[in-house]
Parts: structure tokens; sequence; C-alpha cells
């Protein structure tokens, strides 16, 4: 029998939140090996087990996989969440495609600065509620169905709860005049699965602090200020 996946990331959100979303929704246990010296790093490096020198990387079924997107199209087709033909798999694709996107905007914001950080904050509301939940709120009032694609639980419903709650941790009445979005939310949170990731205790990681941070750019050895999109 394979044993759990193996996480390699920092002890916080990044690029291998959304891994981790994937995993519990499909209700997999996996184990994290947390990155905290620049050590550790560059003996993933010299091993030869980051083919592009980055993280995330997962160790999965024999294999030690990176880049985020190939790590989340294993993993959604591997537990049957990547929809039951190739049409709803395009469907499933174009709206992970967007809510990254929207995704992006969030992910470099704990390294800003305090001044660039006020104005990335109304980039991220600007885009979630002109752009982003619009096109999802009319998918879903458009096909009266329950889950974003084939009216089954997939990858694109996971990723955009997740999406969600990190711009509600910006603003938490965002999805006021977003009624289909808001039942969305409260169905897929109830999901079991995902009702305990969101668990307190669970794997789930917190808003990434000054720790995390400093973890991040020491041990990839950021001496540089990231600018917003």
């Amino acid at each position: 029998m394979a044993g759990k996946p193996k996480l390699y990331y920092f002890n916080g959100r990044g690029k291998m939140e959304s891994v981790r979303w994937l995993l519990a929704a499909a209700g997999v246990e996996y184990e994290e090996e947390f990155l905290e010296t620049r050590e550790q790093y560059e003996k993933l490096l010299q091993g030869g087990s980051l083919m592009f020198q980055q993280v995330p990387m997962v160790e999965i079924d024999g294999m030690k996989m990176v880049q985020t997107r190939a790590i989340l199209s294993y993993i959604a087709a591997k537990y049957n969440l990547y929809g039951k033909d190739l049409k709803e798999r395009a469907l499933i694709d174009m709206y992970v495609g967007g809510t990254d996107d929207l995704m992006g905007f969030i992910l470099f914001f704990p390294f800003l600065s305090a001044e660039d950080k006020e104005k990335q904050l109304a980039v991220i509301v600007q885009k979630a509620t002109s752009r982003y939940f619009p096109a999802y709120e009319k998918v879903l009032k458009d096909h009266g169905q329950s889950f974003l694609v084939g009216n089954n639980f997939s990858w694109a419903d996971v990723h955009l709860l997740e999406a969600i709650l990190m711009v509600e941790e910006k603003k938490s009445d965002v999805l006021s005049g977003f009624p289909q979005l808001e039942a969305f939310k409260t169905r897929i949170s109830s999901i079991p699965t995902i009702k305990k990731f969101l668990e307190p205790g669970s794997q789930r990681k917190p808003v990434p602090d000054d720790k995390y941070v400093e973890t991040v750019r020491r041990v990839l050895r950021m001496y540089y200020n990231l600018k917003p999109n």
C-alpha cells in the first residue's frame, strides 16, 4: 500500500495551501516537512528533488512532483474531482484558472510594504467584485445547480471556496450582493471533509504572519521587496 503523500514547503500557506485544500477535500491524509533553513532547501536541490529548483514539491505514488498546477491536476484526477469527461475537465480547468488569477493578487500580499498592501487591498476587492465573483455568480445562477460543473463536487468548487475565504479575510462583507456565492460557500463548507479542514486543529494554515515571511525570505534568499500585481 502506498504511503501518505508528503508535502515539502514552508509552515504557511503560499502555493502549497491549495494542495492541502484538495487533499483534505478528497479525505486524504498527508505528511508535511517544513522548510525552515537554507540547508534544508539546498539538500532538496542537491538531491535532485526539485526539477525547476522551486517548491512546492509533493511526494506521491512514487513520484516527486513539482509545479503546483501539475500536482493539483494529478490529485484531482486520482480522487475523482476532475469531472466525468473531457468537456467537464475543460470547464474545471477554466474555472480553476480564473480562480488562480484572483488568488495571484493575494499570494504575495504578506511580502509587500505597508504602503503597497493598502494599494493591493483595493485591487483585490475591485478584481474580486467586478471580474471574478460576478462570473461565478452567473455560472451558478444560470445552471441552477449546487456545484460549478456537472452538478458534482469537483476541484473547481474546492478552489473557489478557498479563494472566497481568502478575500473575506481581507474584506468580510465582500459577498454582499452575491447571493449565489453566499449559498455556495455555505454548501461547500458543509461537506464533511471540507468542514473538518475548516475546524481548529486541522492542517489548514493561518493567514501568513511576519514569521512566515521572514522564513521564506531567509530560505529563498529574497533580499528584495515585491511589488503588487
